[in-house]
């Protein structure tokens, strides 16, 4: 585990009033977030969640109460400069559409005056770490990119300086089901590196569960309803309101505590390299009593799912049908069974540089929900 690089966030009796509004938007908010973990704020619409994250680098200034970042007071602050120290990444990126992929990322290290050889090795960096070829990128403007892509890109802006704490406010709400899963997986992955403090806010409990180290659940005016570990608010939910949130099946939900990696892996599926001979790896999958291939390219990155009987002719180059949903060793099991179902057979899963490392089996799966259920059921 890397070492922490985030700060304690301090909340004492943060309160918002809008003018005209007879109640307060966030009413007496009182939190501790602990330095390099992830909380995250989850709730209904309009509960107020992210009005209270956002009084944090102060896009939203409170009424009254006390902010403290790493122990400074972020009311003392100039509000410009506490946000150049603080990450910020919110739904459909934010983007500005007239700058090129780096010109994004270097913003804030620009306002603070980098020198642009130290700006663009940082940008360099940055877009290895989202998982994004520099040489590629670098160059092209928000509108060539997809919106997963245009995603990474914001993440890798707000992380440029390097700040101790970054505050996300939906990230990941606009894009389809499978490239979230696979930004949200991407995140863990960036946190078990960076141990940044992230504030997450959002209102699906099930990214609550598998991205948080501790959850608030907010109801109205941001009042805390609970806040504790996934594991704790599924075992026992406050109320009847946090019941009602978590929702049925809290024992499938058991599945978004568990990750790919805490499973065994499937490691004997055969595999293949387009250039390989097609008469030799049929061979090899007749003495193996194999039906089924992946092929893969010189870095092992899963490509083509095929058939025995399609390992024919001279070249592997247009066999099979390609991958769709994968999974990496951060994924939750719950995104394991989805994309077998989706999939209709094994899940691929890839390493951190997108590698091959094995694949999960349905029958795995179904035997950890039997084990989770007769636990919570005992």
């Amino acid at each position: 585990m890397a070492d922490t690089t985030g700060v304690e966030i301090q909340l004492e009796d943060v309160t918002k009033r809008y003018s005209g509004q007879r109640e307060p938007a966030v009413d007496g908010f009182t939190m501790t977030i602990k330095p390099g973990e992830t909380t995250i704020f989850v709730g209904p619409s309009g509960c107020g969640k992210t009005t209270t994250m956002r009084m944090i680098n102060r896009l939203i200034e409170p009424t009254s109460g006390r902010i403290a970042i790493g122990g400074e007071d972020a009311l003392s602050i100039d509000p410009d400069e506490l946000r150049r120290r603080i990450g910020y990444s919110i739904q459909q990126a934010g983007l500005f559409p007239h700058l090129t992929v780096e010109q994004n990322v270097g913003v804030v290290p620009g306002l603070l005056r980098w020198e642009k050889t130290r700006i663009r090795d940082r940008v360099t960096e940055m877009l290895e770490l989202v998982g994004m070829d520099p040489e590629q990128f670098r160059d092209r403007f928000p509108r060539q990119l997809s919106g997963g892509q245009q995603q990474r890109v914001g993440v890798a802006r707000a992380l440029a300086a390097d700040p101790p704490v970054l505050l996300m406010d939906e990230p990941f709400g606009a894009v389809d089901p499978i490239t979230r899963g696979n930004l949200q997986d991407e995140l863990m992955r960036l946190q078990t590196e960076l141990r940044k403090t992230i504030v997450f806010v959002t209102h699906d409990f099930d990214e609550a569960v598998k991205l948080g180290d501790q959850i608030a659940v907010l109801g109205e005016r941001s009042r805390i309803l609970q806040y504790g570990t996934p594991e704790s608010i599924l075992a026992n939910p406050a109320d009847d309101t946090v019941a009602g949130f978590v929702g049925a099946g809290a024992s499938l939900k058991q599945l978004t505590l568990l990750r790919v990696r805490d499973i065994e892996l499937n490691t004997d599926t055969a595999t293949a390299t387009e250039d390989e001979s097609p008469a030799e790896v049929r061979k090899r999958l007749d003495d193996a009593g194999a039906t089924f291939l992946l092929i893969v390219d010189a870095q092992r990155r899963p490509l083509r799912w095929a058939h025995a009987r399609q390992v024919t002719g001279i070249s592997l180059a247009s066999v099979g049908t390609p991958v769709g949903d994968k999974v990496s060793t951060q994924s939750t099991l719950q995104d394991a069974l989805e994309a077998i179902l989706t999939e209709g057979g094994d899940a691929v899963v890839t390493g951190t540089r997108g590698e091959l490392v094995g694949t999960v089996q349905l029958e795995t799966v179904v035997a950890k929900i039997r084990e989770l259920r007769e636990e919570h059921n005992a």
